[in-house]
C-alpha cells in the first residue's frame, strides 16, 4: 500500500459516498486508476464495505448505552455472541480483557427498553453479570469507516 491507496482510504473513511471522479482529483489521479485501486483494496480485504451511518433517534432509538457483561463460566465466547446476535438493540460486542468479558453498545428507545435488554443478556445469553452505563455524550475524533 502506498501513499496515494492511504489517502484514498482516508477519503473514503471520512465520506464514503465520495465518487471515482472526485477520488481521482483530490489524488492527482484518473478516475480508472482510482477505481481499479479501490476495487484491489475491496478484493484484497483492505476495504471491508460500505455503509450508512444512521442516527439511533432517527429511529426512535434516544438512549444509548454501554453494558459489561461477564459471562457464566459455562457459557463461551461463541454462544454468547450468537445468543446476542438477534437483538437489534445491540449495535456491536467487544470481547475484552479484564473484569468484564464484554462491553456492548446498545442502542433502546426508553429506559424500560435498556432494563429489558439487560435482563435478556442475563436470563438468556449467558451473561451471570451486567453494569450498565448510559452515554451522554459522544465525541468523533476519527471519521466512522
Amino acid at each position: 500500500m502506498d501513499k496515494v491507496d492511504r489517502e484514498i482510504l482516508r477519503i473514503l473513511a471520512a465520506d464514503g459516498r465520495c465518487g471515482y471522479s472526485q477520488l481521482a482529483e483530490r489524488v492527482h489521479l484518473s478516475a480508472n486508476a482510482v477505481a481499479e485501486r479501490v476495487r484491489r483494496m475491496q478484493a484484497n480485504g483492505t476495504i471491508r464495505g460500505f455503509r450508512a451511518v444512521v442516527d439511533p433517534s432517527a429511529l426512535g432509538r434516544t438512549l444509548e448505552a454501554q453494558i459489561d457483561v461477564k459471562l457464566r463460566p459455562t457459557t463461551s465466547a461463541a454462544e454468547f455472541e450468537q445468543a446476542i446476535r438477534d437483538l437489534p438493540q445491540v449495535t456491536s460486542a467487544t470481547l475484552l480483557t479484564g473484569s468484564f468479558d464484554y462491553s456492548l453498545r446498545v442502542e433502546c428507545a426508553s429506559r424500560a427498553e435498556l432494563v429489558e435488554v439487560a435482563e435478556t443478556i442475563r436470563h438468556e445469553a449467558g451473561a451471570m453479570e451486567t453494569y450498565s452505563r448510559v452515554i451522554l455524550r459522544e465525541v468523533n475524533l476519527r471519521p466512522v469507516g
